[in-house]
Parts: C-alpha cells; sequence; structure tokens
C-alpha cells in the first residue's frame, strides 16, 4: 500500500482524545504492560509526551499518525545510548486500520528520522513474540531479528519476552541510495 496520504507530527496534549481512542482497547495493549488506559492515564501520557519534544539534545521523539487528516496511530523513536548512536521505534496503529500497511509506514518514517535527521548508527525495535502482526511490520522495514530477551517486562498474564529487530544505517542506505553518515 502507498501510504502518501500518511504523515507524522508531533504529539500533543490536546491529541489525549484520540489516543485514549485506541489506549483504552485491550485489545491495542495486550502485549504491552500499560492499559487499558483511563482518561487520565491517556492525558498523563500525551502531557509527557508533548513536554519530551522540548529536551535538548532530543532523547525522546513521540508522533500522532494522521491519515487522511485523521489520527490514526503513534510512533515514537527513543535515542537509547547517544555516544554510540543508538535507537528504537515503537508504533501504533488504531484497530480500526489494522491490515492496511499503517504500521509499516509509521515505523519507515521512524526510521528516516532516526538515520536521516538523526544519523543514528543502529535502530532496533522489540515486540512480543506473540505478537506476529508486529514482528511482520519490523520484518518489512528490513529490520533482521537479533535474538530474544527473555522476561522482560510483566504483563497481566505473566511475563513477556521480546524479539529484537534491528537496522543498520549502511543497510538503510543500500535500501536508499544516497543517504549521507553522521554523527548523532
Amino acid at each position: 500500500m502507498a501510504n502518501t496520504a500518511l504523515r507524522l507530527r508531533p504529539m500533543g496534549i490536546e491529541d489525549w482524545r484520540a489516543v485514549h481512542s485506541w489506549g483504552s482497547r485491550p485489545e491495542v495493549c495486550r502485549y504491552q504492560a500499560w492499559g487499558p488506559n483511563t482518561e487520565e492515564d491517556s492525558r498523563r501520557f500525551t502531557t509527557v509526551a508533548a513536554t519530551a519534544w522540548l529536551a535538548e539534545p532530543p532523547v525522546r521523539r513521540v508522533y500522532v499518525a494522521e491519515w487522511h487528516g485523521e489520527v490514526i496511530g503513534s510512533g515514537e523513536l527513543r535515542i537509547r545510548d547517544r555516544v554510540h548512536r543508538q535507537g528504537e521505534i515503537q508504533y501504533l496503529v488504531h484497530p480500526d486500520h489494522w491490515g492496511v500497511g499503517l504500521g509499516t509506514g509509521i515505523g519507515r518514517e521512524l526510521l528516516r528520522v532516526g538515520f536521516d535527521a538523526l544519523r543514528l548508527h543502529r535502530v532496533y525495535g522489540t515486540c512480543d513474540p506473540r505478537n506476529t502482526a508486529s514482528a511482520a511490520v519490523l520484518r518489512r522495514l528490513g529490520m533482521r531479528r537479533e535474538g530474544l530477551l527473555r522476561e522482560t517486562m510483566r504483563l497481566r498474564d505473566g511475563w513477556r519476552d521480546s524479539e529484537v529487530y534491528g537496522l543498520l544505517a549502511r543497510e538503510w542506505r543500500d535500501a536508499a541510495p544516497g543517504e549521507p553518515d553522521g554523527a548523532v
């Protein structure tokens, strides 16, 4: 699917209702330690996410994803190690829009920011091994499965393992020729 109508913009405090529209749903947070969110949880999250945009140097960038003018999800890029130029991506799509390639579109935009704008060397993402849809998104982004971290997070149904997928700047450049390398 071509996601030409998909765009990311910084998350603002005013986005709490959209965030709540998916964060309150059990199927969205099934593989997460958070949720289902109350309205207060969603307000608190958007406040923290919006405030993170003020930090310099950047550490955490949380975006809302708009598709045809509607907020349909979110994406996050965290700088995990500035010296070694490592980042992590996370993405979420409202269940009303699952299965049409929007998670991949959000992930691709996050990688573009990480590699092209922030000049990261390596970007990774993790997912619960049971979340086969998320693993498929990471693979479609060109990320390679690097391994399994055991019992990294306690969920409502017990401990969760995390599969780790990674992509290097040179692999990103090879997929999109002409992109320069640099430092964060």
